[in-house]
């Protein structure tokens, strides 16, 4: 009897010591992730960001920890690039492609100021990778922020949602397949100009695919009306207003994907 409450007692110890080495290993892997999702902030776009009469706000929802969406913003002496990307995927897989797409996107823009050959190179290389390789959906722009000129190339993308001052809707869609689909995958610009109080939507399809208790998507007329409702004097209005809407139409449905959106809006004291 002692015998059997002695290896009862040694075996409940060492189930203890296992718990908390697991204890531990989920702790240093909450801690990497963490982490991770830092390093991932970084090297996206702040909120908040000014360039002359531009106001450009911006906000990133992960499904999970690691989001493998991103929004980066980066001035060049030909103008600010702004590019809206969005892995295929979730989780740790997509999270991680971030930021080694960020890098070839920031390598190529250095090389390149015209959005389509930016696309059609980083498209190449990704399809040059020996590896599995990702497949991703790219918004990409190069703004003038003294004319308002606007030249995109869209990856694949949703359509980025451009709302005039007269209330007058414009798609931009022009650009070519999703990034890694064909190496040699063709891709065209589109150009418009931002005027005084234009505003434009960037978003990803987590956005389009929140769903409310039914089932049923918000999709593309639902964010049409919201932008249009929203359409304000602040590019930071108009995000929260938006993201305030899916989220009230999802209610307490968890997020299907990852969820990002930028909204880029020409002051109204511009002179244009």
């Amino acid at each position: 009897m002692p015998a059997r409450r002695g290896a009862e007692i040694k075996r409940a110890s060492e189930m203890e010591l296992k718990l908390a080495a697991l204890q531990k290993d989920y702790a240093d892997l909450h801690e990497a992730i963490f982490e991770a999702a830092q390093v991932h902030r970084r090297l996206c776009a702040p909120r908040l960001l000014r360039f002359g009469d531009f106001e450009i706000a911006s906000e990133i929802f992960a499904v999970r920890h690691l989001p493998g969406d991103f929004f980066t913003v980066e001035q060049t002496h030909e103008g600010v690039v702004l590019a809206l990307g969005d892995i295929c995927g979730k989780g740790l897989a997509a999270g991680m492609w971030t930021t080694h797409m960020v890098g070839m996107l920031r390598a190529n823009t250095s090389r390149s100021s015209l959005p389509e050959r930016i696309v059609a190179s980083l498209n190449r290389e990704i399809g040059s990778m020996s590896t599995m390789k990702p497949l991703a959906s790219l918004f990409l722009a190069k703004l003038d922020v003294v004319t308002g000129d606007l030249r995109y190339c869209s990856a694949g993308h949703p359509p980025a949602f451009l709302l005039r001052a007269n209330g007058e809707f414009e798609s931009l869609s022009d650009g070519g397949l999703l990034l890694g689909v064909l190496d040699d995958a063709k891709y065209v610009a589109g150009r418009v100009n931002l005027d005084s109080r234009d505003t434009l939507l960037i978003f990803s399809d987590g956005i389009l695919e929140s769903q409310d208790a039914a089932g049923e998507e918000f999709g593309y007329d639902r964010l049409k009306a919201e932008l249009a409702k929203a359409n304000s004097t602040s590019a930071d209005a108009v995000l929260f207003s938006v993201l305030g809407a899916v989220q009230d139409f999802a209610t307490i449905r968890p997020l299907m994907d990852d969820m990002t959106v930028a909204v880029i809006r020409r002051d109204g004291s511009a002179n244009c």
